[in-house]
């Protein structure tokens, strides 16, 4: 009994995360889904891509139910990191259909097996997995993601939140301006209270 209701909380979490992680992409065109927003290249829709080609392989081929699409090898290192960003040939529809079609297939594995059914994952130290080690996770990664998608979505237009229903208010750019500023204030002020061997930077 106790195994089915924390089947049910986790997995209904991760939906959760799912569609948020969706919604950071929604009113955006298409430049900006795609575009590096660090340092490391990481932007919107390649996060897309990326979940769903790790949730495919977690709730798939760990437990021999290998999702039906072509996936890149785990251990093809030619092809490492190439599900982070998106070519210009992939189009948008093409990587959110996966996304859910990962999703069908997670959750009929996630369905038809219990917390402790084995699986293997040849990447990990131990390899010898149960469902609950998988989907906590896949839960964990995919939460992650989606809060860098909520900083990246806040660099593009300022929103922010966990969906349309819970959006934070918008505040005009006059707004954002004084808090930012306030916040850089008190940074410069410690630094040169507390003096840790950084330097607020010159005015």
């Amino acid at each position: 009994m106790i195994d089915d209701l924390v089947k049910e909380y986790v997995h209904g979490d991760l939906r959760e995360m799912r569609k948020a992680m969706l919604w950071k992409l929604d009113g955006l065109g298409e430049y900006d889904i795609r575009r590096p927003l660090t340092v490391t290249g990481t932007n919107l829709l390649g996060l897309v891509k990326h979940l769903s080609t790790w949730e495919a392989r977690y709730l798939g081929e760990v437990f021999d139910r290998p999702f039906p699409e072509p996936l890149p090898r785990w251990d093809d290192v030619g092809e490492r990191g190439a599900d982070l960003w998106v070519t210009e040939h992939e189009a948008r529809e093409e990587i959110i259909g996966r996304y859910r079609r990962v999703w069908e297939h997670s959750d009929a594995t996630i369905a038809a097996l219990t917390l402790d059914s084995p699986g293997h994952v040849p990447w990990w130290p131990r390899t010898d997995v149960r469902l609950f080690n998988v989907l906590v996770h896949v839960l964990t990664e995919t939460g992650r993601h989606v809060g860098h998608a909520d900083i990246l979505r806040e660099q593009l237009d300022g929103s922010t939140g966990t969906s349309a229903d819970y959006a934070t208010p918008q505040h005009d750019a006059a707004f954002r301006e004084a808090h930012h500023a306030r916040i850089e204030r008190a940074a410069t002020a410690a630094a040169a209270a507390f003096g840790r061997g950084d330097a607020a930077p010159a005015q």
